[in-house]
């Protein structure tokens, strides 16, 4: 895990990679549940007896979101922000689906800093995420992530 205590600290982490996740499965229930929570129902991802018949290996795959939403779950231990009083989702610059994830693969996730710049007195930290696919050449995905890091205040000593 890398400590980042300052601005300063996240600067000279960029362009290093900072985390390697351990794999995950996709399971079916898990794509099930993210059908549930978002309505998206389309076959491909629920419907195991056609998947079987009409998809190329068989199988249902995840969607595509829901592996963009596992990023933080597999990235959240990479990095500890010392004396951080909040910090925010800023959004995505970038993302690029490129091989899907069947149900029951394994997934795990690499980070590279890619820029730490002080934005509205936080530390906006640019990184970009590769969620690999055990067995597979292209990765599943890769996302341009940003993330706003609030300090707390410092105290002072007044005495």
């Amino acid at each position: 895990m890398k400590i980042i205590k300052s601005i300063d600290d996240a600067k000279a982490l960029e362009g290093q990679e900072v985390g390697l996740s351990d794999w995950i499965v996709v399971d079916q229930h898990r794509i099930d549940q993210f059908a549930e929570a978002t309505a998206d129902y389309q076959w491909i991802h629920v419907d195991t007896e056609r998947a079987a018949r009409e998809m190329p290996d068989g199988k249902t795959i995840a969607h595509g979101y829901l592996t963009l939403a596992l990023i933080p779950a597999l990235t959240g231990d990479f990095v500890e922000v010392e004396n951080l009083a909040r910090a925010i989702n800023f959004g995505l610059n970038k993302v690029r689906f490129y091989t899907p994830v069947p149900v029951g693969a394994k997934l795990r996730a690499r980070a590279t800093v890619l820029q730490a710049r002080r934005r509205a007195g936080a530390l906006l930290l640019t990184s970009e995420i590769r969620l690999e696919v055990e067995g597979e050449r292209k990765p599943a995905c890769v996302a341009e992530t940003l993330g706003m890091y609030f300090f707390a205040e410092q105290e002072t000593d007044h005495g």
